[in-house]
């Protein structure tokens, strides 16, 4: 190596036989602090959204594996433009814009589906599945607690009555007599909905 400038310290190294030269120059004290403080303040920044931003993504995409995937894709292009977003008076929503763009974009390249139907991506069922438990619950919640208890042991468990009034220390025509009131009683609040 030897030095080619006084004024900017520099590197020249001549081991390719075709004249190509590598630089090397050492950026000044200032720039690497002011790197610094810009991943200090990213950071800072991503710890506090982190999780906001993949929850809405979770209930936007009702899959938590795409819900991952475009928050990691927005984080990505928050960071490379962190120089701007970061002087931002709502940086917050720069990055929500950015991942709502990014869902956006997703569905109408139909990537996602293009790799479901493949077998690249895992379906994630997890979501549906307590919306699910969460419309039973719902639904279950008005009843009495023996007339939900016979509702579910004989209509979403499917024991028979004999054995749902085992399971309950009742007779079997009592948990039947149960069951028939819940579903009276649902019958009409469904009726009464759609009113």
């Amino acid at each position: 190596c030897r030095r080619v400038d006084a004024e900017r310290p520099s590197c020249v190294h001549d081991s390719m036989v075709d004249d190509r030269t590598l630089r090397l120059t050492t950026n000044p004290p200032e720039a690497e602090a002011v790197a610094g403080e810009r991943l200090v303040d990213f950071e800072v920044f991503f710890d506090r959204e982190k999780a906001g931003l993949f929850r809405a993504l979770c209930l936007v995409t009702r899959n938590r594996f795409e819900a991952e995937e475009l928050t990691q894709d927005a984080f990505l292009a928050v960071y490379e433009r962190w120089d701007r977003v970061g002087t931002m008076e709502d940086p917050s929503g720069y990055l929500y814009r950015t991942a709502m763009n990014a869902f956006r974009s997703w569905h109408r390249r139909s990537a996602l589906a293009a790799k479901r139907t493949i077998g690249l991506t895992r379906a994630d069922y997890s979501i549906a599945m307590i919306d699910d438990q969460d419309a039973v619950v719902r639904t279950l919640q008005p009843l009495s607690a023996r007339q939900r208890a016979a509702v579910v042991l004989i209509d979403l468990l499917g024991y028979s009555s004999e054995e749902a009034g085992r399971m309950l220390g009742i007779r079997a025509s009592t948990v039947r007599t149960y069951a028939e009131r819940a579903h009276r009683d649902l019958r009409g609040r469904m009726d009464g909905s759609h009113e």
